[in-house]
């Protein structure tokens, strides 16, 4: 079931923005509302990458989180909170994505034969 699996890791990847976001709003988990959502939301991560760790290697289902996460986190970072994104980030932030997206394209199951 390796098809469903990259759905999977793709929403893991969603839920650790959303931590990550969580996390730098709770301001060292101070702030009670947007700490409950952390925590929330590090329980979902943690539990839909466990799901597509099934199938999928971990290394490469790792590899592939952290960068989502990474990605969106610095993405939208600058959208909820005062960061900013300089232009050099954003080249190098292209480059996980690229890295990430040639790591899904080679995940190959193969051939049998």
């Amino acid at each position: 079931m390796i098809t469903r699996a990259w759905p999977v890791l793709l929403l893991a990847g969603a839920f650790e923005v959303g931590y990550a976001l969580s996390v730098g709003g709770s301001e060292g988990f101070t702030r009670l509302g947007w700490s409950l959502v952390a925590v929330v939301f590090f329980l979902l991560t943690l539990f839909t990458l466990s799901l597509a760790l099934r199938t999928i290697d971990v290394g490469i289902g790792y590899a592939v989180w952290a960068g989502i996460g990474a990605v969106g986190a610095a993405i939208l970072g600058p959208v909820f909170f005062d960061e900013t994104l300089t232009p050099a980030q954003a080249m190098w932030l292209a480059v996980i994505i690229a890295g990430v997206v040639w790591l899904k394209l080679s995940d190959r199951p193969a051939s049998e034969g």
